[in-house]
């Protein structure tokens, strides 16, 4: 009979700390050593570790060193997993903190199965989150150059009197200003450059997501997702690419607990106390979801934008939406008019999205 053996590695982006806990409760977990970052020399450590016969079971914790290692372990036979660094549990009273007690303190919780593992996507759905990030820092690029050309007109009392900022005729007017400097007029000219450089950037971004998405195992989910209100492809490509398969998910309650779209909540004996929301798990969905969650705001229709992404899904599916439609839209107007800060209603309707969007993923 096997025995595990439980190894901690705290992971940066030159070295890796190895920590041992051996099986049982009564042997202290063991400090290996440092080596380089380097994956051939990490197999060979751990075939080391493993010559006696043991099986090995690794952990690290998920950050900016990626899913390489734990696809390397993984195709070479090796039980591993990434978990939540927000997860593990810490003593208050430990204020001594370097890599080898990071290591030895991840093989001692392993062993004891007090880490919270995150889900790892396969590599055709994390280059696909990778290109919704990219589009996302693309739109903040463009939110602080507009912030920046905004500036510069307001220091120079130059005030745009049209209809829409941003839209053609709005570039079309700054196209008429003409400064009183030469370098004022060149500042300007940049400004406007970049606005529309970032634009640029962002439809490509778009036309790649519409693209590669296809691709994706999970494409028939973000083409069904699709059919409810405030969920547009990139909506659905930031969901599936982040979160992957809903299906994952027991419950929809789970769902919204991972999103960190739960009540915060301090109670004791029988005082109870909630607060503002977790703002646990991923931040990216939470946000897009949010910012759907304002197309309730008017009465329920299906529009022709909806009906065209509506096609070719089953009436199920088209039916859960219509559903959803129904009841959000009088929950956002039932909210607003109790006198609920605009920010707290969205929540509320992003997180019913949410249980939405996992009944539509149980029909695909």
């Amino acid at each position: 009979m096997s025995i595990v053996k439980y190894i901690g590695l705290d992971v940066h982006k030159n070295s890796i700390a190895i920590a041992v806990a051996d099986y049982g409760r009564e042997n202290e977990p063991r400090y290996w050593g440092e080596i380089e970052n380097n994956l051939d020399q990490l197999t060979k450590v751990l075939k080391k570790l493993c010559r006696d016969g043991n099986k090995l079971s690794c952990v690290y914790e998920a950050g900016p060193c990626g899913y390489g290692i734990y696809r390397h372990l993984i195709s070479k036979g090796i039980d591993c997993s990434v978990v939540a660094p927000s997860k593990i549990p810490r003593k208050s009273g430990d204020r001594i903190k370097n890599d080898q007690r990071d290591a030895l303190s991840l093989a001692r919780l392993h062993r004891a199965g007090e880490l919270t593992p995150v889900y790892v996507p396969d590599q055709k759905d994390e280059a696909l989150r990778d290109l919704v990030r990219a589009r996302e820092d693309a739109q903040k690029d463009l939110r602080k150059s507009k912030q920046r050309l905004n500036a510069f007109l307001l220091r120079h009392n130059i005030v745009f009197t049209g209809r829409s900022m941003w839209s053609k005729a709005f570039f079309n007017w700054l196209s008429t200003i003409s400064m009183e400097h030469p370098a004022q007029q060149f500042t300007l000219q940049e400004y406007i450059n970049t606005v529309e450089s970032c634009n640029l950037r962002i439809q490509r971004f778009t036309e790649q997501i519409r693209e590669l998405s296809k691709q994706s195992h999970l494409y028939p989910l973000i083409t069904a997702l699709q059919a409810m209100r405030g969920i547009s492809l990139i909506v659905a490509a930031t969901m599936v690419s982040e979160l992957g398969d809903l299906k994952r998910f027991e419950s929809p309650s789970q769902l919204m607990s991972y999103l960190g779209l739960i009540p915060s909540e301090h109670s004791s004996g029988r005082k109870i106390k909630r607060g503002s929301i977790t703002k646990t798990g991923n931040a990216h969905v939470r946000k897009v979801l949010i910012e759907g969650a304002q197309a309730y705001r008017l009465p329920a229709r299906v529009s022709l934008a909806i009906r065209k992404r509506q096609e070719n899904l089953s009436e199920k599916v088209c039916q859960i939406a219509w559903k959803a439609q129904v009841r959000l839209c009088k929950r956002y107007k039932q909210l607003v008019a109790r006198g609920k800060n605009a920010n707290i209603v969205k929540v509320a309707i992003a997180r019913e999205m949410l249980a939405f969007s996992w009944a539509i993923a149980q029909e695909i």
